[in-house]
């Protein structure tokens, strides 16, 4: 098929680039590379079935370069995802991911798209959710502009959906981590961890250390988000995760078990507006799309401090751990029980019945 990527430069969306373009598909990518980077692309940018611009989100550039590749299906990542800095300028944030979203409801309208595969986000739309592990029957109750406008996101295209027949899936993630994760700034606290030790840096928790996170690999999200391509889930939100609580403190452990690095983190007060616990219950897309998680967090926060060193050129410290490609190759049917020498691995957590 021929598919249009939004953000495509950036974490995630170079993955599911990569995914796309290894299985046949023709992908035209736009990316302004304001946090993405065509370093990212480096696997792929040699494939004639690859284009990419570099392009605001928010451009009438977007519905033309929709209209001359007519894609099949969008997926759209594109979005400014700093929720402090949409605190501090909520018309920025809003502009990148409301604005942003319909000019690629248009971009997708116009040029005969089948669906758009939206990417919001599971880890704030909720706010303080009453129940753990938490569903898709969950209320929304946004607690900063970002969560607002991501939730707004999905407002849109379902507008699309009943009003021009647009199909649309949204992906409602946890924390998602992996290699090609930003370890700068406010980026994902795997890579922050990671890249502070590995760096010989101070490593700092906000609040108590108790605060728990639900973190799922980038190699299962980009499996989600093939699996909601299809003719299913239209005008359906799905939570990806892995339905596994990771406390702050214990992923400092587990990240300084993995880099070698002393497990000492500065405590600071804690950050207003944090969640206090965000897990996220995925049964509805197992039932419904047949995904589940397959990689453990420790398998998985080796593949990150595997690609901060191949950076450095340093060889791996500690233990041998197993690569989330094997766990990818070996995985027939369900999380599989997972080891590094003496520590016990964090498997995906089987949804309740």
């Amino acid at each position: 098929m021929r598919a249009l990527v939004t953000g495509g430069a950036g974490f995630i969306g170079s993955h599911l680039v990569d995914q796309l373009v290894r299985d046949g598909h023709e992908v035209c990518v736009v990316d302004d590379l304001s946090r993405g980077s065509a370093d990212n692309l480096a696997a792929s940018l040699d494939s004639e079935n690859l284009s990419l611009h570099r392009v605001d989100v928010c451009s009438p550039e977007v519905v033309a370069l929709a209209g001359q590749h007519r894609p099949e299906v969008v997926y759209h990542l594109a979005a400014q995802i700093d929720v402090r800095a949409s605190v501090a300028d909520p018309l920025a944030d809003a502009r990148a991911n409301v604005l942003g979203v319909v000019n690629v409801g248009e971009a997708a309208r116009l040029s005969g798209a089948r669906k758009v595969v939206y990417a919001t986000s599971g880890g704030s739309i909720y706010g303080h959710a009453e129940t753990i592990p938490t569903d898709e029957s969950e209320p929304v109750q946004p607690f900063s502009p970002y969560a607002a406008s991501k939730f707004a996101g999905e407002t849109y295209f379902d507008t699309y959906r009943r009003l021009h027949g647009l199909e649309c899936t949204h992906l409602a993630m946890a924390n998602v981590y992996g290699p090609r994760q930003l370890s700068l700034g406010e980026a994902g606290v795997v890579a922050v961890f990671a890249g502070a030790m590995l760096d010989g840096a101070p490593t700092a928790i906000y609040g108590d250390g108790r605060n728990t996170r639900d973190y799922v690999h980038v190699h299962d999200v980009i499996a989600a988000f093939i699996a909601a391509s299809g003719e299913r889930g239209s005008g359906k939100r799905y939570n990806v995760s892995t339905g596994v609580p990771t406390s702050d403190r214990e992923l400092h452990s587990i990240v300084a078990a993995a880099t070698g690095a002393p497990d000492e983190p500065a405590f600071l007060p804690a950050r207003q507006g944090d969640v206090r616990d965000s897990v996220l219950d995925w049964s509805l897309i197992g039932r419904e799309l047949g995904w589940k998680p397959q990689i453990d967090l420790v398998t998985g926060i080796g593949s990150v401090v595997e690609h901060l060193l191949s950076q450095r050129d340093i060889p791996l410290p500690g233990p041998r751990h197993r690569r989330c490609d094997d766990v990818s190759r070996e995985a027939s049917g369900g999380p599989i029980a997972l080891f590094v020498e003496g520590d016990r691995a964090r498997q995906p957590r089987e949804p309740h019945p």
